[in-house]
């Protein structure tokens, strides 16, 4: 799917008056609500999830543009929509300059990845200083939706990537470490990474009021292995994992943790 396909012309302003930040936001409300698309939302609803975006960081992320967005349920598919502030509005840029553009997004809820994926490209194209450019400077708002899809060609992959899981594995003993990484690193479809660390009684030791830890055992490295797995392989990851250590429930040295990621793409050269 290209940029250009997501773009609603219905939810389109060139010229906007709005004096403030708060004004903008409404606006944009009032302009994702024209989208059949967010038939099932009110436009209260709507501006009150692109606050609470706000809330987290502001969206405006430098050079006079602002990428408001937040994700609702009751939405069905993507809202992308554009609005131009000739006169500028405050929108706590870092730069601290005033907010010229304005490419909003109305997500589902439940597609973060594309709405990632589509943050990201939008993030690029505006980067085309010529192409910002023209559309503050248009005076309609078919001009603006033109310019915006002359210069959005790219396509944003949709497909879902594959679900996968990140797993840590902290290692103290360093034969365990040895043969845990050949058993794992053997497996397909697995990205990995070890990053060598202390026992926290290293840093401690450090600290006079710890001081006598320091004569109690050495203070032993630790390693920990890093990696990206397809989710429905974790098990297999435990189970040879325990195929070294014994029951992890009962194991000493040795410590397992499993995130589901929201995210993940690319891979690592072992």
């Amino acid at each position: 799917m290209k940029l250009s396909e997501l773009l609603r012309l219905e939810c389109v302003r060139a010229g906007s008056t709005a004096d403030d930040k708060a004004l903008a936001l409404c606006e944009i409300a009032a302009l994702a609500k024209r989208s059949p698309i967010c038939r099932n939302v009110t436009e209260e609803d709507i501006l009150e999830a692109l606050q609470d975006r706000e809330t987290l960081g502001a969206t405006a992320f430098g050079h006079g543009i602002a990428i408001p967005h937040c994700r609702m349920r009751g939405v069905h598919d993507f809202v992308l929509g554009l609005m131009t502030v000739p006169q500028g509005v405050d929108f706590e840029a870092e730069d601290g300059q005033k907010v010229r553009l304005l490419v909003f997004i109305i997500a589902p809820r439940e597609e973060s990845n594309t709405h990632i994926r589509l943050l990201s490209a939008l993030s690029q194209l505006l980067q085309d200083a010529d192409a910002v450019a023209q559309m503050i400077a248009a005076r309609s708002n078919k001009k603006l939706a033109e310019v915006f899809m002359d210069a959005a060609g790219q396509d944003i992959q949709t497909v879902e990537p594959m679900l996968r899981s990140l797993v840590h594995i902290f290692i103290q003993d360093e034969s365990a470490f040895k043969r845990i990484l050949d058993v794992v690193s053997g497996m397909e479809s697995i990205s990995l990474s070890i990053v060598d660390a202390q026992n926290a009684r290293g840093y401690l030791a450090h600290n006079p009021l710890y001081a006598g830890f320091a004569q109690n055992g050495d203070a032993s490295t630790c390693k920990v292995i890093a990696a990206v797995i397809e989710r429905q392989l974790c098990n297999e990851v435990i189970r040879r994992i325990e195929g070294v250590t014994g029951s992890l429930f009962a194991c000493m040295g040795v410590m397992v943790t499993v995130q589901d990621l929201v995210y993940s793409a690319g891979a690592l050269e072992m």
